[in-house]
Order: C-alpha cells, then structure tokens, then sequence
C-alpha cells in the first residue's frame, strides 16, 4: 500500500464552484405532490419486488416493495394514499427508457403506520441492527446508490478499522450535505455512534472542504468530547471520491480494482449516515432526501427536503422555474451529472441535485478536436491513469489493452474532459468502453455456462446410455442363461439324454415338440386359475376336472414326442433298456395322476351328472393303468440285454404314436381357424386312429380303455352366470358351516340361496 502525504492527492482541478445560489437559505419542505412515482430500482443491485395490489390504500412509511435478493433494498410509501398504477414509468436515466414503478395517489392525510424507534440500540446485537438498516431501505444518498445493510455487512479478511464520513461535497453547485451539516449536525452524529456501535471501528475521521466553514462549525460543536476526528481538506475536486478522500484523511491507496473493506476501512456520505439515525432512533424508513434546486433558470434556488418519487417538474416550479431560459436540466452536477429527457421523471433516492441552467450558463462543448499530446489529462487525473492512452484504445475497441490499463479504476469525474485544450469528451468514450467490456464478459459468461450446462447434460446423457446398455447386456446373458438351462432340461428329460442327442429333428418330430410344449403352456394356466380359484373359496370341481384333462393331454402328447424320438434316435445297447425303465417311470406317473383326480371327484359332496359320468370314466382308466403298471416290469430284460419288441407292440407304439398325431393335426386347425369342410377329415382320421390303437391294444391282450369323448363346446354367458352364482353360494355355505359361531338364520338363508341357484342351473340347461 503506497503512502502520501496528509491532506494530498495526486491530480485533480479547481472548477468554479456556484454554489452561492442555493446555499443561503435554510433547508425548506417541498409541497405534497398529487402523485407519486416510485421506481422499484433506485439503487445498485436487483429491483424490489411490488408488495401491493393497484386500488389499495396504503400509509406513509409503509412497505409497497421487498428487496429481492442480497444486494436490493425495498421501497416505502412516503405518503398515504391508495396505488393506482404498478408498471412502466418515467426514469431519472440518460437514455429516456421507462422503468418498472408504484404510483400513488396521495389523499393528503399524510397518515403515518406505528413506527417503532429503538433508542436502545446499544444493547441489540450487530444484526439486529443490521436488519433495522436493511429494512428501511437505506442505500448510498452520495449518488452511487450501493445498499447500505451491504456494505457494513461486507467484512473482508481484515476488520474495518477505519470509518470514514464524507461531508466534501466538491461538486460544483451542489450544497445539501452542507446545509444538512449545518442544520443537522446533532443527528449526523448520533448515526455515527450507531455505525460506531455497530462496526467498533478504532478511528472515526469526517472529511469536510474548507469552502464550507458554517458545516465546519456545527459538525465540531456536534462532536464535543467524542473521540471523532474532524479534518479539514482543502477545496479541489474530486476531494469526495471514495478513494479520493481515503487518500486524503489517511494516506493508504486503496488497491487497483479492490475496496476500501480490503484495507480495513469503510466510507458513507453524510447523509446516508443521517438516514441511519432516522431509522433505528426514530423507527422512519428511507421515504424523503435534501435536494439541491439550483442554476440561473431558477428564481428561488434553495435545498428541500422533497419525498421520494415527487415529479422533477413540481419541485423546480417550486423554487420559480423560468422555462423560457431553461437550456438543460441536469440530474447531478456539471462535472458528473447527466441530462434529464422530461420534467415528469420522480426524485429518486440517489437525487442529490437538480440544475437548471441557460444556455450562457452552460454552454454547449465546441467540436472536438485531434489529440494534440499534450498530457494535461493525465496530470489532472485522481486515479493517476494515462487518459490519453484510454482514449486512443477505446477507439481501436482494444478491450484486453483498456483493462491492462485499469480503465475501471477511473471514477469518470470528468477532470480529463474539463482541461482538455481539443475539447474531447473523453468521459463518454471510457463509459461506452466500460459497457461493451461488460456487454461482451456478460456475453461471455452466458456462453460459458451454455457450454457447461451443455458439457453436463451430454455426461449425463453418455451414462444413461452407458446404464441402459449394462441393462440391455445383462438381460441378453440372463436370457441366454436361462435357454441354455431349458435346453439342458430339456435334454435330460429326452429319450435318448444319456447317449448322444439325434443330430437334428425331422418335420414331423418338431410338429410333435410344438404340440407338446403348447400343451404343457395350456396346462400351466388351467393350474394357475385353479390355484387362484382356491385361493378365494370358490367351486373348483369343474375346473379341477379340466386341469386334469389338460395335464393327460400334455403327457399324452410328451408321450407321442417321446415316441416318435425314440423311432429315430440311433441304436445303442442300452437304449432298449432305457425305453422300458423310462416307459416304467411314465406309467406310475399316469397312475399317480388318475388316482389323484378320482380322490378330487369322491371327496365331492354332491356331484353333478357330468362329474359322476366322469368319476367312472376315470375309475376304468385307473384300472387299466394300473393293470399295465404291473406287466411293465416282467418287460424288463433280466441281464440288461436289449430284449427284442414283438410285432404286436411294435404296432401298438406306432398306433400311439398316429393317434398323437391326428390329435396334434385336428388341434392345429381348430385354433387356425380352418373352414368347415377341412374339420370333418381330420375328425375322421383321429377317429380312426382311435379304432386302430384299440385294434393294436386288443392284439397285445391289453384291456380297451373307456372311450369317452368330451364336448368342450364353448359355454354361453348365462350358463356362466349361473355357475359362478351356485359356485359363489356353495363356498358362503361352507364358510358358514365351518365357522361354529354361524347363526341359524344365516345358515337357512345359505341353503336356500344354494337350492335356488342349483334350480335356476338345471332350468336353463334343460331349456
């Protein structure tokens, strides 16, 4: 950190000062406006956010818009009155453009909402503080317009030691914080014990020009016995910039691009310093600021302390306004005030003088001129920048060039402008350079979030893809597990498993397969709705009948497989012994099965005609299973010799084996759908094949089995009812019987439910 000595500053100039016109008279009350407009952005930072509705009455003081986000401040009504209007408004801007804003009707009461002042400030905590300040919306009334609550919350690595007051005002023209340093002076001072309070700084220097002794005088006699420095600069400008006066009450620099928190110290102006005072002693919000209305187009020059949001034309009408001389009006002053486009714009927080001024006051700048080098910008400048070279890079657009020589270190004070012999102006070149620089970096930083944002979602997109292929692999080997393990199975359970598989099938072996894989799928869902069936106490007998007409169907058509593999797999010396112990396995199987449907059919209660005819069918089939059951092992060689087949169950097995064949034909053109003409051969042929394999079984001296044909016509929707109601009755009535606690009445009204729907079945089927 580079030192200079005490009360100096590099550069700067000695401007005529003006400021006679309005600095005689005492502060006055400016009128109550009919209307006032508050902009929802008159600060740095984000614009607050509307907390009212148009058409609704609101007090003087009260909140009409939140601060949205960290850096805001929010917005108060600085009268009563009801909003009229909430959108685009007349702005205080050089460019002209309306701004987002709260109109308000006033009604003239000027009715407060209850304050809530805090004369106990010394026993709340720092941020109890800091949120009074935030919320009565303070921000910088010097002119930059940085929010208050912010910048004393800011800390940097190193504590703020210093707390620096700025009473320079050097503006030309400008007096407010002169005349409210002079009537105010006790209120200026209490703020600065509340910011003393608040931050604990170790030094409190107040920086005043020598041009304005009556401030001098009052702020001192303020002071009295505090330990606050009061220290007198001498009259040059731009004395008031913030690292301007740091230089001259301490002699630190702040650092190129960096802050005064960063070297431990803090500025405000002198009258944010006094809004704070009205905030926490007097519980006021931020709603009204001291005004300078000056220059030769006014008859009345004076400061007022006029509300936020009064029309700029009623407050200069007020201090005598001659239009016929007005040339411009300024919004700040001479050296770094901008021109207003119309008088409807409103007083804004960071409003600290109004300057109408003719022509021969302020004339307008001659044409500009080359540069001729001579350097008195660079001697002028406060920021010791070379503003020559600035100019020159700002015309070539040479932004890298413009940064490397700190063109936003310059606090555009204009003194490069004012001693410029060729009448260039320079300020507006450096603000154009400062916001295409910021254009192009806003730019920038927008396409590089694009591109990460872009970078991210094509990562997330590669392993989403990267998971569904896993996903996709995994089912593949799953799936290619799983048909190797059927294959195995299916393998193993063949004829033939042990010894070498047949190299391939032929037609009417696949047919076969098919037929009996489809008859297995079959059986597999019969099992699947019976099991359902039973599950909620339902008539089953039917349905168990059909599940085992289904499991002899798939076994008869495994049989027929097995049969036609075993015709054509090739010989082998143990193959004969293989068929008879498999031949052995397959009859006690069916045996089992047949057993198990004839104990289903006996343990009914009451069986039906067709259940009873079926009972016997099954007892006959039974019989004659178990009646070949027990010839199979006399068929068996002795010495595990292939035993040569007799001719008459060599045509017993192919009589069999036709038979599945027929059957697997008629089905296929059932489910396909065939023409009526095509169904009555086949029927024919299975017919025949039966006849044959009976043929065949009476030439081995096997008994003829009970030929038994079922009608599977497809059954009508009433009959469907009407079962599923007898079947519903019977499963209450057995739940009843089997809970001891049933009552009479409700056994009697199950019977009788079961009788009727057991009658109403047996009409319907005889009709």
């Amino acid at each position: 950190m580079s030192r200079l000595p005490l009360g100096e500053m590099p550069g700067g100039i000695h401007p005529a000062e003006h400021k006679s016109q309005s600095n005689g008279t005492p502060i006055q009350p400016a009128p109550l406006p009919k209307r006032l407009i508050l902009p929802l952005n008159q600060h740095i930072g984000a614009p607050a956010e509307p907390c009212v509705a148009v058409g609704e009455r609101v007090l003087k003081g009260q909140l009409i818009a939140a601060a949205n986000g960290t850096i805001s401040v929010p917005v108060h009504a600085p009268t009563s009155g009801t909003v009229s209007f909430i959108g685009p408004q007349p702005y205080p801007h050089v460019s002209g453009l309306l701004s987002e804003a709260i109109v308000i009707d006033s009604d003239g009461l000027e009715q407060w909402i209850e304050l809530s002042p805090r004369a106990d400030y010394r026993s709340l905590a720092p941020a109890e503080l800091l949120a009074i300040i935030r919320a009565a919306g303070i921000n910088g009334l010097g002119g930059a317009g940085f929010p208050t609550a912010v910048k004393l919350s800011a800390r940097s690595a190193q504590k703020i030691h210093t707390l620096i007051i700025n009473g320079t005002e050097c503006e030309p023209y400008i007096t407010a914080d002169d005349r409210l340093m002079r009537e105010r002076a006790t209120q200026l001072i209490g703020g600065i014990e509340i910011l003393a309070q608040l931050i604990e700084p170790a030094d409190v220097l107040i920086g005043i020009e020598d041009n304005k002794p009556e401030a001098i005088a009052a702020v001192q006699a303020a002071i009295g016995e505090r330990p606050f420095g009061l220290k007198v600069l001498p009259t040059q400008y731009p004395s008031g910039g913030e690292k301007q006066l740091i230089q001259l009450l301490t002699g630190a620099e702040v650092p190129s691009g960096g802050l005064p928190a960063d070297i431990g110290m803090l500025c405000l102006n002198v009258g944010t310093v006094v809004a704070i005072h009205a905030a926490v002693l007097e519980g006021r919000p931020l709603i009204s600021r001291i005004t300078t209305l000056t220059g030769a187009a006014l008859s009345r020059p004076m400061n007022v302390e006029a509300l936020i949001g009064t029309p700029v034309g009623e407050l200069l009408a007020f201090a005598g306004l001659q239009e016929a001389q007005l040339d411009r009006l300024l919004l700040g002053g001479p050296m770094m005030g901008f021109s207003l486009p119309s008088l409807e714009v409103p007083l804004i927080k960071t409003s600290n003088c109004l300057l109408a001024s003719t022509a021969t006051e302020l004339p307008p700048a001659p044409p500009a001129m080359p540069c001729i080098r001579c350097g008195d910008c660079a001697e002028v400048c406060p920021a010791s920048l070379l503003p020559q070279q600035l100019h020159f890079f700002a015309l070539g657009q040479q932004h890298e060039q413009l940064k490397a020589h700190h063109l936003f270190d310059c606090i555009e004070c204009g003194a490069c402008a004012y001693v410029c012999p060729s009448s260039i102006p320079l300020v507006q070149y450096y603000r154009a350079a400062k916001a295409d620089i910021r254009e192009l970096e806003n730019k920038q930083l927008k396409a590089e979030q694009s591109r990460q944002r872009f970078e991210q979602r094509q990562e997330r997109l590669r392993c989403e893809q990267e998971q569904k292929d896993a996903e996709r692999q995994a089912r593949t080997e799953k799936a290619a597990r799983a048909r190797a393990a059927l294959a195995a199975n299916q393998t193993a359970t063949e004829p033939g498993a042990a010894g070498a598989a047949p190299a391939g099938l032929s037609d009417e072996q696949k047919k076969l397969k098919i037929a009996a894989s489809m008859a297995q799928v079959t059986l597999k869902k019969a099992e699947k709705q019976l099991a359902l069936y039973t599950d909620k106490g339902g008539d089953t007998g039917e349905l168990q009948a059909q599940v085992e007409q289904l499991r002899g169907a798939a076994l008869l058509a495994q049989s027929a497989l097995d049969a036609a593999l075993a015709t054509t797999s090739p010989a082998a010396p143990s193959a004969p012994v293989a068929d008879a112990e498999q031949a052995l396995k397959k009859a006690k199987i069916g045996v089992a099965m047949l057993r198990a449907q004839v104990r289903k059919l006996e343990q009914l209660e009451a069986p039906s005609a067709e259940q009873a005819s079926q009972l016997q069918g099954l007892r006959s089939q039974l019989a004659a299973a178990e009646q070949e059951l027990e010839g199979l092992p006399n068929q068996l060689p002795a010495s595990g010799e292939p035993a040569p087949a007799s001719p008459a169950m060599q045509a017993l097995k192919q009589a069999k084996i036709a038979l599945a064949m027929r059957r697997a034909e008629l089905k296929k053109a059932e489910q396909a759908g065939a023409d009526a003409t095509e169904l009555p051969p086949l029927r024919a042929a299975l017919a025949a094949a039966e006849q044959a394999l009976h043929a065949a079984e009476d030439a081995c001296g096997k008994p003829a089995p009970n030929l038994q044909r079922l009608d599977k016509r497809p059954i009508d929707e009433a009959t469907r009812t009407l079962k599923t109601e007898l079947a519903l009755a019977r499963a209450d009535l057995h739940k009843l019987e089997r809970n001891e606690s049933s009552a009479a009445q409700a056994l009697s009204v199950a019977r009788e439910r079961l009788q009727a729907a057991e009658q109403k079945l047996q009409q319907h089927t005889e009709t």
